[in-house]
């Protein structure tokens, strides 16, 4: 019997319509979503290739299966060029000996699920930043598995500033001794002060555990200070920031290896996603490139001039700016709350999410915010100039959301404008 082998357009024309609807959006549209990036051409046909056929439990030359011929030499490259990558920003030339590197976690949220596991047993005390003063839901958050298998202990932001209350930090820290302190963030736009979490996880005893998932990018190309050699185990997505495919990483100290490696697997997962894998070692070494470099600092002063740009038009920038690739917005002074002006961007053209404030007295689902990202526009090629456009866009639309005319005028603008800057990776005819 002749295998079944028609293309996709011809076995499922309903998906690749999608598809091609998707990859227009994606071409048309100002992407802004901070956690959103453009992967290179290279990068998706690592993952889409032949190797997502293969399994193999296990680790490079420890595996369950046989036919790894390929397999073990690709996962020990993607971990060699990681190594090299960021431990070339480590506090130390030991500490970039000391590294170790697990390439295996299916995404983020799964490495900091390894973490627990390696660490912690249920009902230890866990402290993260909480998720309405811009912390992830799995550093102990009450709905995620991690704040109802632990005792989790939030921080907070100052009510003056917006910015990580290091003092509430060490109190809270003393009078619980967590096992873990998680520093790391989904929707703070400063500097992370790394040594200043290190002393007070060494002060109470807890491992620090750093997710760099939003600014891994920033952290290998020199934008943001690295915590690696400062923490014992840092995790990261491998998108965001880093513009490479959907997945998950994890460094930590050599002498934590043991205990994260056997978490991953067989503690959480079976077979890695080869891929993936692939697809993580081409990043890599996409990352390791001078170009990347400047795409990290564009990125930065892209996010600051738009910070500017929104607060000279009347916007309430939360901290006053930024550091990194995002920033927070209060929009509720231009009488707008978040999730309706996120739709009518949207219908516009301008891709973003509506976002809790630090304080915010509205609801999750209609909060008085918004969350803006750089690094996808800076992979576009997009510069200081277009940032200023973004923020005219963003307060016409302000201005009119309901005004159907104007979304589409400015649709039509942003059409032209994503016209002269061809995306990474994408085919458009």
């Amino acid at each position: 019997m002749v295998a079944f082998d028609p293309s996709l357009a011809e076995s499922d024309p309903a998906i690749a319509r999608l598809i091609a609807d998707e990859n227009r959006r994606e071409h048309d549209k100002i992407r802004l979503i901070a956690s959103e990036n453009y992967a290179s051409r290279a990068v998706m046909e690592a993952t889409g290739s032949v190797l997502t056929n293969k399994y193999s439990e296990g680790y490079p030359r420890k595996r369950y299966y046989e036919g790894q011929q390929a397999i073990d030499p690709l996962e020990e490259l993607a971990i060699a060029r990681l190594k090299s990558l960021f431990g070339a920003t480590a506090s130390s030339p030991s500490a970039a000996a000391d590294l170790h590197v697990n390439v295996q976690p299916y995404s983020g949220s799964p490495a900091n699920l390894a973490v627990y596991f390696a660490f912690c047993a249920p009902g230890d005390t866990i402290m993260g930043l909480s998720l309405p003063a811009g912390g992830h839901l799995t550093h102990g958050h009450s709905v995620s598995i991690t704040g109802k298998y632990f005792k989790s202990v939030q921080y907070g932001v100052r009510r003056t500033d917006h910015l990580i209350d290091l003092d509430e930090v060490r109190d809270l820290a003393r009078q619980h001794r967590p096992k873990l302190l998680w520093c790391g963030t989904t929707a703070y736009p400063r500097t992370l002060d790394f040594a200043s979490f290190r002393s007070i996880a060494d002060e109470v005893g807890a491992l620090l555990i750093v997710d760099m998932a939003h600014i891994a990018g920033l952290v290998c190309g020199g934008a943001h200070p690295s915590p690696i050699g400062i923490a014992d185990v840092v995790t990261s997505t491998t998108h965001k920031t880093f513009r490479g495919p959907r997945g998950g990483v994890i460094f930590c100290r050599k002498e934590h290896a043991a205990a994260i490696d056997r978490a991953v697997f067989p503690g959480l997962q079976g077979g890695p996603h080869n891929h993936v894998t692939a697809a993580i070692a081409v990043a890599a070494n996409e990352a390791s490139r001078p170009e990347f470099r400047q795409y990290a600092q564009a990125t930065v002063v892209n996010a600051r001039a738009l910070a500017r740009a929104l607060s000279e038009r009347g916007f309430g920038v939360s901290t006053g700016g930024t550091d990194n690739h995002l920033l927070l917005v209060d929009v509720t002074g231009k009488g707008v709350t978040g999730k309706p002006l996120a739709q009518a961007l949207d219908r516009a053209g301008i891709v973003l999410n509506h976002n809790a404030v630090p304080f915010d007295p509205r609801k999750p689902f209609d909060p008085s915010g918004v969350r803006i990202g750089a690094a996808a526009v800076t992979t576009r090629g997009m510069g200081l100039d277009v940032m200023g456009r973004i923020a005219e866009w963003i307060d016409r639309v302000t201005s009119k959301p309901a005004d159907e005319d104007n979304l589409a005028r400015v649709a039509s603008e942003v059409r032209e404008e994503c016209a002269r800057y061809p995306a990474p990776g994408l085919r458009v005819d």
